[in-house]
């Protein structure tokens, strides 16, 4: 119990072995209290220098011979005192940067995550997330979707993917760049719980842009396409208004 206790206020298991051997055996050179505690020779030396330093220990040199002893236990209060102070102005430095250490964590939650897709496994992987986010009645936004059927490998994965979409009860709304053909446009438009618009006043985006809960998916098409997911819900929210301005200036197909 005794040992425990010490251990509680600070003490070392070293420091704890060599106090009580002190205080049961008395005064004594380091020798004898390496014997009487178990401590390493190698070790006890420093082990009591750290004890006098914590005000628990002092020495007297006898015929050229340190010789080390144990103070009053009651001294103890006196070291759990200074532990206390030390904490108080520990405290009142770190009510000081508290703020910037907030700061830091705030700015670690805006940004969550950045990650890179390669290819058109990455770009099928980083979309398929969506189904790990939303449920049935959620919904996302594309800005910008491109001319997808100059490549038929992309086409026919969109084609399957809003079939999976609607099955899964998820909505969209979708605005395609300017130069996309009317075929394409009017295809997606027909599916279940998807609603498509051209980009207004003829706009073309050089990537696709879908976004969803707190995610932002940047999607550059070409052979070879780069996707970079973006779990931040500021950045997510900022991408949602910029959809809702283009939505509101974009007119329904007819």
């Amino acid at each position: 119990m005794e040992a425990k206790t010490l251990e509680k206020i600070g003490l070392t298991k070293g420091e704890i072995k060599a106090y009580l051997a002190l205080l049961k055996a008395g005064p004594g050179p380091a020798g004898a209290v390496s014997k009487n505690s178990g401590v390493s020779r190698s070790k006890v030396y420093m082990i009591l220098d750290k004890l006098e330093k914590k005000g628990m220990a002092s020495h007297v040199d006898k015929r050229g011979v340190r010789h080390f002893q144990a103070v009053e236990p009651s001294k103890i209060s006196d070291y759990l005192k200074e532990r206390q102070d030390e904490l108080g102005k520990l405290m009142e430095e770190f009510e000081q940067f508290l703020p910037q250490l907030v700061a830091y964590h705030q700015r670690q939650e805006q940004v969550q995550s950045i990650t890179v897709y390669q290819g058109f496994k990455g770009l099928r992987v980083s979309h398929e997330h969506i189904y790990l986010k939303l449920k049935r009645g959620d919904g996302y936004c594309v800005i910008g979707a491109p001319r997808a059927n100059t490549w038929g490998q992309l086409e026919r994965f969109w084609v399957l993917d809003h079939r999976k979409r609607a099955a899964a009860g998820i909505g969209c709304k979708l605005l395609f760049n300017a130069d996309v053909e009317r075929k394409i446009v009017s295809h997606r438009n027909s599916q279940p719980l998807c609603e498509v618009r051209y980009m207004p006043i003829g706009m073309v985006t050089p990537a696709e842009i879908e976004v969803y809960k707190d995610t932002t998916l940047i999607i550059t098409i070409s052979t070879e396409p780069i996707s970079i997911e973006i779990v931040s819900q500021e950045i997510a929210d900022s991408f949602r208004a910029y959809f809702d301005q283009f939505w509101k200036r974009a007119k329904p197909l007819r």
